[in-house]
């Protein structure tokens, strides 16, 4: 089953709930998409760790609009950490991952109006198959062996756990693969805590 590109794709179709037929607004989409943009930029040797702040590497970029954004915005800043890229700009990617996805005809993007007022859009995923087949690659990562499991398949594991998108790891299977679940942490890079210390951050400052 063919899914998309991109991690931050694949998390935000992961994010949507096929009951409510929407993405919860009660999740840390935004700033889980900001760090899959970040993870897959690392993964793909677009960016470095230098002592904890985000660097650029040496290949070229990934022709993404999303990714290419982010690294456009990193070049044109001072060095900041990991989580600092995290807590900026996660309105904005959660529109324009959505817009994606509505381009490539993942989803279905339906403007409406809540009481006639306010404006929204309706997201509704074409196959729901991509959907599962995702969640497939995230159960198949706790259960394989660490050296066998892709690395951006681990680092969807590390996003929906540090992000507590407990409708794809509930609490209950997140405390029987900690241990897997840290392991899978460490091989995707430093975005994995990084996420983690944002969202407590966030709820902090809440």
């Amino acid at each position: 089953m063919e899914v998309p590109d991109s991690l931050p794709q694949r998390i935000f179709l992961l994010a949507y709930n096929p009951d409510k037929g929407r993405v919860g607004v009660d999740t840390n989409l935004g700033a889980m998409l900001r760090a899959a943009a970040l993870a897959d930029l690392y993964l793909g040797g677009h960016l470095t760790d230098e002592r904890g702040r985000v660097a650029i590497g040496v290949r070229p970029s990934r022709r993404d609009p999303v990714l290419d954004a982010l690294l456009e915005e990193i070049a044109g800043s001072r060095p900041r950490t990991w989580q600092s890229w995290i807590d900026r700009r996660q309105r904005a990617a959660r529109s324009a991952v959505r817009r994606q996805l509505g381009d490539r005809g993942w989803v279905r993007l339906q403007p409406r109006r809540i009481l006639g007022l306010f404006p929204t859009t309706k997201v509704t995923i074409r196959d729901p198959r991509v959907r599962k087949e995702l969640l497939g690659r995230v159960s198949a990562a706790l259960k394989k062996p660490v050296g066998r499991v892709d690395p951006a398949d681990a680092a969807l594991v590390a996003i929906v756990a540090a992000g507590d998108l407990t409708l794809v790891l509930d609490r209950k299977t997140r405390r029987a693969n900690k241990r897997r679940i840290q392991e899978l942490t460490e091989l995707s890079g430093p975005v994995g805590p990084a996420l983690r210390k944002s969202i407590q951050a966030a709820a902090a400052a809440g």
